[in-house]
Parts: C-alpha cells; sequence; structure tokens
C-alpha cells in the first residue's frame, strides 16, 4: 500500500499539492479500469509497465508536465 502512495505521488508530481492528488486519480481510476475490464488478470500487468513508463517520462510528474507547457506557451 505504501508503495502505491509513492507512486501516486511520483505519477502527480512532487512539490506540489494538485500533484499527488492527480496522481492519485490516475492510479485508482486505472486500477479500476484494468482490473475489472476484459484483460482479467493482464490489467495488471499493463498497469505496471504504464507506471514504469510514466515515471520515467515524467520527471516532474503530471503536474510539472502541465506546467511546463503552459509556461512554454505564454
Amino acid at each position: 500500500m505504501s508503495g502505491e502512495v509513492i507512486l501516486m505521488t511520483l505519477l502527480g508530481g512532487v512539490g506540489t499539492v494538485l500533484g499527488p492528488l492527480v496522481g492519485a486519480t490516475v492510479v485508482v481510476t486505472l486500477q479500476s479500469y484494468l482490473s475489472n475490464g476484459p484483460l482479467g488478470e493482464w490489467g495488471h500487468v499493463i498497469l505496471g509497465m504504464i507506471f514504469v513508463i510514466c515515471v520515467l517520462l515524467f520527471c516532474v510528474g503530471i503536474v510539472g508536465w502541465v506546467l511546463k507547457l503552459s509556461r512554454r506557451n505564454f
């Protein structure tokens, strides 16, 4: 369970209040969709791969990535 909390924080973005909330929303939504979806047990494997890719690509998290894009466009 503590690993999920860390994953939620990393995925959403460390150092912001909104980051962990966004991360938690994404993690819970993906878990719910993939666990109850047509993939069955493979949903957990796909979920793990998605999380690894997201953590590697989004060093600053989803919120940090969105903030970077918004600063670049203005």
